[in-house]
């Protein structure tokens, strides 16, 4: 059994179903119409780097499709209360490209598997539509895993 959760999980109202699936139909692959409905023009996300528009965070999306090898968006809990959704969510792959969105510039890839696990928390616009997303994740960790020594600055690290 999976630790993720389906879109056809129906103990999981609408919101958290449709959460579910623009991870894996519009992040984890190219979907910008799909994700063009579901974001509010003035979405704004909050995260460890700072705050970043839509348009930015879409880049974002792109940026660890491109890097990431079998690139995946799921989610594991989901909470809700009126218009917040509060998620754990991994996102894994393997990095075989150079993965050019992170806060150190671009890194070279490692052939490595990758998972980044983030706690979110999703504001919904009276629309329905994601207006506001709260996130954060070990950032220091997600670097480690991609071959930044950060005692060394940005040398990666050898390969086994």
């Amino acid at each position: 059994m999976s630790d993720f959760i389906s879109p056809d999980d129906t103990r999981y109202d609408e919101r958290a179903r449709a959460l579910v699936r623009i991870g894996r139909e519009a992040i984890a692959v190219a979907d910008d119409e799909k994700l063009d409905a579901y974001f509010a023009d003035d979405f704004v996300f909050h995260g460890p780097d700072g705050d970043m528009t839509y348009a930015q965070l879409r880049s974002f999306f792109a940026a660890m499709r491109a890097a990431f090898e079998g690139f995946a968006c799921e989610r594991r809990t989901i909470t809700g209360e009126g218009e917040y959704i509060g998620v754990r969510t991994c996102m894994s792959g393997r990095f075989t490209a150079p993965f050019e969105a992170s806060p150190v510039g671009t890194i070279a890839p490692t052939g490595r598997p990758m998972r980044l696990e983030l706690i979110n928390v999703f504001r919904y616009d009276e629309d329905g539509r994601l207006a506001e997303e709260w996130v954060q994740y070990d950032n220091v960790g997600f670097l480690r895993q991609l071959g930044v020594d950060l005692t060394e600055g940005r040398r990666p690290r050898s390969t086994p």
